[in-house]
Parts: structure tokens; sequence; C-alpha cells
């Protein structure tokens, strides 16, 4: 049994959903000031304050850096070179943007220390971070009301917390829509995935795109998050994939940055094993992995990979690529197609507009929720829907009330590079809804 329908479409078909109207012209070059002066762990710049009048404004992002597992060093990075850009032209509505960041070692209690730091800064708002720590460090905020805004969506509570401003779908919106097409293209799913918390919550998401389009479930193998080769699943995953040789089964990979060492093994793996297609999402996989890994010669070629974004070469990302030219020039950490890099350009944006909604009024954790709460509509110039915040939405009833965009986009490797699949995104909120997320 492969839980196929009878009558098999198109691999696109699947993509359940509306679609976005196709994106034109740049984001808005915004304006937010910087100043942002790092050291080792959590850098800050002395003196900061929260922001009232003149005041300097006090944001922090954070992510994982220099650890086993997955990284995320141009969230950091690219959020000073932002400062330093829009400081150079006069600053967040008139006043100097300070960037601290801090380093979670994809650790609790060094998400918890970031946390704590944030509010000992007087930080209004934690901007454009990566966490898997959500249950150490959204207790300290929501303590002390400090807006988490633009996550990179890894964590449920990033979608259930009252102060979290999340711009993407996060997994849920990811695993769905690749859900949705598998099961329009595969015979037998495996999910490789890591053996964590934060990966415990993808199976299910999967399975919703799944079942929505009439297959079986995917097989759910646990990986360790920060093996150096996995033999062992590559072997285990393509024996559960292979069972029927006239319905082709798919591999799923979603290990973060440790999916190219899974690939790595499943290359030489899968040459013992009749033909199977490979999916996976981004964040696990970007146009440099892709490059890493051989490009066209290598593992990913025909891979589909769904992600939240237009991608890079849309012009909608050229005000993002201005600034990593003018202030990043030279920094590898900083690429313009990393879904982190990305993410925090889109993060910034929503600061800026909150801001600039509260006109000469201070400017504070307080104001900046009341501001998000209150009804405030921001455009990203096509990156995104127009995101609003809502007491209670769509998805609430499922456990996302903070999920406003459940979009995604699908993209595949062709020719070693990773180009749109299709012109639109698509929203994944009907295939959410029905998902079982209890």
């Amino acid at each position: 049994m492969t839980g196929r329908r009878p009558t098999r479409s198109t691999f696109l078909r699947g993509l359940i959903g509306r679609s976005r109207a196709t994106r034109t012209g740049a984001l808005s070059a915004g304006a937010l000031v910087a100043c942002a002066s790092l050291a080792v762990g959590c850098g800050i710049v002395p003196g900061a304050t929260g922001g009232s009048g003149d005041d300097p404004i006090t944001v922090m992002t954070w992510a994982p850096q220099d650890t086993g597992a997955t990284n995320k060093p141009g969230m950091p990075a690219f959020a000073q070179a932002y400062a330093r850009w829009i400081n150079d032209r006069g600053g967040l509505a008139g006043r100097e943007l300070n960037v601290l960041t801090c380093n979670d070692h994809n650790d609790g209690i060094a998400a918890a220390k970031c946390a704590r730091r944030a509010v000992k800064e007087n930080a209004v708002a934690v901007v454009g971070s990566y966490s898997q720590h959500a249950d150490s460090f959204f207790p300290v905020l929501e303590g002390a009301g400090i807006p988490y805004i633009g996550g990179y969506g890894i964590t449920n509570t990033e979608f259930t917390s009252p102060l979290s401003y999340p711009v993407n779908g996060g997994q849920p919106a990811l695993l769905a829509g690749l859900g949705s097409t598998l099961a329009d293209s595969c015979g037998p799913v495996t999910l490789v995935r890591p053996d964590t918390i934060a990966g415990d919550q993808l199976p299910v998401l999967l399975d919703s795109g799944l079942t929505a389009g009439g297959h079986e479930r995917a097989h759910d193998q646990r990986a360790a998050e920060d093996a150096t080769a996995y033999d062992g699943q590559s072997g285990q995953a393509l024996e559960r994939t292979t069972t029927d040789p006239a319905e082709p089964g798919c591999v799923v990979p979603v290990l973060g940055d440790r999916t190219g060492t899974f690939m790595d093994s499943f290359r030489r793996a899968r040459e013992e094993y009749p033909e199977v297609g490979t999916a996976s999402v981004l964040g696990s996989v970007d146009q440099t992995v892709i490059n890493a890994s051989g490009g066209a010669s290598g593992p990913y070629e025909g891979a589909y990979v769904t992600g939240w974004y237009p991608a890079v070469n849309d012009p909608a990302w050229d005000a993002m690529k201005k600034v990593i030219k003018e202030q990043s020039f030279g920094d590898n950490d900083v690429d313009a197609a990393d879904a982190g890099v990305q993410t925090t350009w889109i993060a910034y944006t929503v600061l800026k507009a909150a801001v600039e909604s509260l006109g000469d009024g201070e400017v504070s954790a307080d104001t900046l929720t009341r501001a998000l709460d209150d009804g405030l509509k921001i455009d990203t110039g096509g990156l995104t829907p127009p995101l609003q915040w809502e007491f209670a939405d769509k998805l609430a009833s499922v456990g996302f009330p903070r999920l406003v965009n459940a979009e995604v986009t699908l993209q595949v490797v062709r020719q070693g590079r990773l180009v749109s699949a299709r012109d639109d995104a698509v929203d994944t909120t009907r295939t959410l809804q029905n998902a079982d997320v209890a």
C-alpha cells in the first residue's frame, strides 16, 4: 500500500491554495538607523535606551553560531550591516538604532541568557532572530513585555505567544505546502528530521499536506542533528521509499545545516537502490548548500524546495541586496539567498513601520506592541502579503493564532540553480486548518 490516489497528476498540482499576485517592484529602502558594536557572545552598545524623543532605539538580534548543529550567523551580521546602512541615511524616524547581538549556541540556557540581556539593556524588541529554545527565552521576554518580531519560525511557540509577530509561516507552512506537493507525485514518503523537541513538531505538519492530497502519512525517521555522517539513516530511508518500483517514493531530509551531511551519505547509498525523488524546505537547503555539494552534478538536482519568499533573483530583493553590497561586501556570513538573512530584512521592515507609526512619541516595548496589536498593516514590497496581526487569526483553532502569513513558494533545483517552479505563492491556510496538531 502506498496511499496513492488512482490518478497521478503533475508535481506542482498538489500545492493547494490561493495564489499571491505577481510581485513587482523592490522593497522600499526604508529607514532604520544604526550603530552596532558587537564582540564575542552578546554585543552591546553602552548607554543604549529604549527610545524617547531623540534617544537611541535599542533592539537585539540573536542566532546560533559556531555550533555543531544549525548555525545562522548571517542574521546578526546582516542586522549590524542594515543598522550601519540606515544610520548613514538619517536614522529610524530621526532616532539612532542600536543593535545588540547574542549567540544562543543552540542551547536553552544560552537562549535564556540572551533574553535576559535584552531585558537588562532595555531592548524594545528582539528582531529577526533564530532559536529552537522558545521555552527558555519566551518566558523572559513575555515577563518584560518585549515583542519578538520576525523570528525564523522554527518553533510552534512563535505562532502562539501574544508577543510574537512572525513574518512567515515557519515550519508549519513549509511542510504543509511540501506535503501537498508530494501527495500527487510520490509513492512512500520518508521524513528524516532531528531527534529534538523542535523536530518532534515536523511530522504532523508534513502529514497535513500529504493527507489533504489523499496520501498516506510519511514515515517519521529521527536522526541526530549533529551527526557527521548518515549512512544508516540514508539506507533506512531508501529501503522504505523503494518498496514498489511502480510507485517511486520520496525522501525528505529536514535537518537544518546537517541536511548537506545527510545528502552526502544519501548520494553514495542511493546507487544501490531504484530511483527516488528528494525534497526539502528552505533553511535546510539553499543555493550555497547546492553549490557546495556539486551544483548540477550534486545530489539536489531535481529536488523541490518550499520557501516563504520569492526566489533571490526577484527584483523585490534589490533593496536588501543594496544594503549587503554597501555594508557587507566580502562578509561570507551575509548571503542574499539565505532565508535567515531574508527574514531579518523583513523583520526590520516591520520594526521600521511600527516605529514610524508612533511619530514623535515614545518608542518602547509597550508602544511598539500596542502599535502592532492595534491593526497596523505593513507592506513588505511584495516579499510577503501585507502583514497584520490580530488577536485571533484564521489558524487559532489549530493552535497557531499568530500565524498570519501562511503563503509558501515552490522552487526546484535545475542545472544546479534554485529557481521558481511556479510564478505565484500559494496559501496553505486551508491545509493547516485541517492539520491534526493537537
